[in-house]
Parts: structure tokens; sequence; C-alpha cells
């Protein structure tokens, strides 16, 4: 970084101080009617950053009463995402983001935040194997099962086919039950937007119920298509790939930062979390749960929460703004949701069941601090049916340095809770107390 974006760095921190503003409460901002307060447009969004620490010695996250925690993994290079193979075994993707170009003062500013939170640590661009070979909840061994991947996050699997977005494609690999490693090349399924920009980099999958289909997310190239629209082809929504064609097509669009991606219980549709964007204050505009609709779209750039316009984006599409619809459940603003998984396992307490457990990475750009947990959202009759419930507290340390940040969440076969945390380098595992 030069001396003038350094001096530019300092002119910005000065600026975000004064722009700061009084945050609501963090609850309005969850909910399926979250409030939306005046925007308070910033050149570039209020920070409060919390540098990376990592846990010391056998400090822990908090848990939710009746629950417990204790690390099921230790070692990794910033573990993000999880997948429980049936026969117990557990993949994990040890990766970051390959870096991107985007122009002006906020993306510098963006990419040296990034690398105080801990965020822009080289990818290992690896695939881990992790094996509790004897049932304690602890896992014994872990080995390389794919490297030399490009910044790899999600991971389906669809009988012995093992699929892995890396954030410029889908790769297929040949999967046999037991097996550490694979040393076959894969092959491509099909190609995903990424660079020079790649601004949101990670690409989930989830296989469709019946195992013809992939739905792979892709996030937006920019906070509000400052970087160009013609920059934002196949983005901001979720791919559907057709397994054995590889052809696509665009399923929803809209969906600014799509992550998480589930199967709802009841009534088998298709869920995800998606993070929203910045720089309109403290507490806009909320990040959201939501239920998604083939063919729909949910704003992105140029509304949010339905057809709340977006005064920055220039000459709006208002044919998309009149047909967008409001998301299912508010998550808080700037709460950086990721991890998304229902709970369908009998481990954990009963009052679990059906719902919705979210890892939340945690702000940069929020003052009071907002996510850094991972919270649990009650489900009835295919619908959230409440507020959320604090599972996994504590990551930000009381020398506000950051011990974790919660990413993936993942059940595994005996139905314990499993959490990735790319700051801690760890994998937590949640069981009940007793």
């Amino acid at each position: 970084m030069t001396l003038s974006h350094r001096r530019l760095l300092t002119a910005a921190g000065l600026t975000f101080a004064l722009l700061g503003g009084t945050a609501l409460a963090i609850e309005p901002g969850y909910g399926p009617n979250p409030a939306l307060p005046k925007p308070q447009v910033q050149i570039v969004p209020t920070m409060q950053t919390f540098p990376a620490k990592g846990w010391e010695g056998t400090a822990t996250p908090k848990s939710a009463e009746g629950l417990k925690v204790a690390r099921f993994a230790t070692g990794l290079d910033h573990p993000r995402w999880l997948l429980v193979l049936p026969n117990g075994d557990v993949l994990v993707a040890e990766t970051n983001g390959p870096g991107y170009s985007a122009p002006g003062l906020r993306a510098i500013v963006e990419r040296a935040v990034m690398k105080r939170v801990g965020a822009k640590t080289e990818s290992a661009n690896r695939i881990t194997l992790l094996r509790d070979a004897d049932g304690d909840g602890v896992a014994e061994t872990k080995t390389v099962f794919l490297k030399d991947l490009v910044s790899p996050f999600g991971m389906a699997l669809v009988g012995d086919d093992l699929y892995v977005a890396n954030t410029d494609g889908i790769m297929h690999y040949k999967y046999k039950t037991g097996a550490t490693s694979i040393t076959e090349p894969g092959k491509e399924l099909t190609d995903l937007p990424a660079l020079p920009i790649d601004h949101h980099w990670t690409k989930n999958i989830i296989a469709s119920q019946d195992g013809t289909k992939l739905y792979a997310t892709v996030g937006s190239n920019s906070n509000i298509g400052e970087n160009g629209m013609e920059n934002e082809t196949g983005r901001a929504m979720i791919w559907e790939v057709d397994r054995a064609t590889g052809k696509k097509r665009p399923f929803a669009t809209g969906l600014r930062n799509p992550n998480g991606l589930a199967w709802e219980p009841v009534s088998k549709m298709l869920w995800t979390v998606v993070n929203e964007r910045d720089a309109l204050g403290n507490d806009l505009v909320p990040d959201y749960l939501t239920s998604v609709k083939d063919g729909a779209f949910y704003g992105w750039p140029y509304s949010y929460f339905g057809k709340n316009i977006d005064e920055r984006v220039k000459d709006p599409d208002m044919t998309l703004v009149n047909r967008a619809i409001a998301p299912d459940y508010g998550l808080g603003a700037h709460t950086a949701n990721l991890g998304l998984a229902f709970y369908t396992a009998d481990l954990l307490p009963a009052k679990y069941k059906g719902g919705a457990f979210i890892g939340q990475h945690g702000s940069w750009n929020r003052k009071p601090a907002a996510g850094y947990r991972v919270i649990f959202v009650p489900f009835a009759n295919g619908k959230p049916s409440g507020m959320p419930e604090d599972i996994l507290t504590g990551f930000i340390a009381g020398d506000e340095k950051a011990s974790g940040r919660p990413v993936g969440v993942a059940v595994d076969t005996k139905g314990a809770l499993l959490v990735a945390d790319d700051v801690g380098n760890v994998i937590w595992r949640v069981t009940p107390a007793k």
C-alpha cells in the first residue's frame, strides 16, 4: 500500500467516526418485518473491526444453556465450509479468496479491513478430510483429500459423485466410501463467474432432493453495481445446473451475496442466507434468510426488502423493482450470515428440531458490532416462527480482538452441530450438556 493510500485510509477513518451515527438495538433488524430506518448514505461505511487473535489455551466459545462445545479439529488453515459424508467423515474447505482488483478508495479500504480481521490470508486451496475413528467426538486423523483447487467453497455428494465449487466453476470427482484422498483429476461440470474482479468469491452448491440438479450461489461483483453492470453478468443469483449436461439457468436473481443453502424439511423448499448492501448506515440493510422461489427477483441492486428503492443506483430497472419480492426473515444489518443448516436429527434438545442454525461471520462495518455468533431460528409449518436464539457466542475477546469467526455449519451423523471457525482455525462440535 502506498503512502497516499495510507493517508486516504487515515482520513477515511476519521470520516467514519464522524458519520457513525447512533445504531438501533440489534434486534429490530430481525424477523419477518424488520425495521427499515431512513437511509444514511455514506461514501464508505462506518467501521469497527476486531483484529484476528485466535483461541488461547483451552478457551472456547460460550454455548447456550443445555449445550456444550468442544474442539472437533484444530490446526486448520482458514476453514470455511463443511460437508459431512455418509460414513461420518467430514470434509472441510480450507480456503480464501483469490483476490480482486476493483478500483477506488472503497475497495482499498475494504481490502485493508479484511486483512486486519484475518480475512485476507493466502488460500490453502484444499479440502481436508477429518475422521473420528473411535467416535469420541474428536477427529484423530486429518488428511489432504483434494489439493491445488481454486478458492474452493461449497461441496455436494450425490451417490459416488462429489462436486466441489471452485470460485470459477463446479468440479466433478468420483468418490469411494472411506477414501481419505482423491488423486484422479476432476472434470469441470460448468463454469461460474469469477475473475478479474470476483468481489464475492464464495460459491456454494447443494444437490436437489432427487439428485438431478445442483444449485449454485454466485454473489455480486460490487456493493451496488459501482464496478459496472457489465461486470455483474451471471452474478447476484442462484443458478440451477443440470447434473447430466452441465447446462445451467438462472433460478433466482437479485440476491446480492447468497451463501448457505439448505432444504427446509417440511415444505421441501430451498432456503438461503444472503448478505445485503453496505453504506446506508448501521441498520440498513438487514441481511436475511429466505425461501428461494423459482424465477423470483429479490431486489439487488435497485431495491431492498421488496420494493424499497436504493436511491444511489442510477436508472433503476423499474420493471424488475415492481416484481421484487421481500425475503422471509431479517437477520440484522451487516451480520454477514454464511452458514445454514436445518436440524432434523435427534441428539440436541427437541426444541431445535426443524429449525435453522446460522453462522454469522460478523460485521466490520457497523458500530456497535453485530453477528460474531451462531444463532438458531425456530421454524413451524415450514416458516420461521420466532426470534433467533444464541447458540455460540464469545468470539470477541475481552481485549476486543477476534478469537474466532463462525462460518459454515453442518450436522454430523450423530446429530451434533459442527461449526467452522476461520479465524480460530478450529472446527467446533456442539452437543447436549448432559
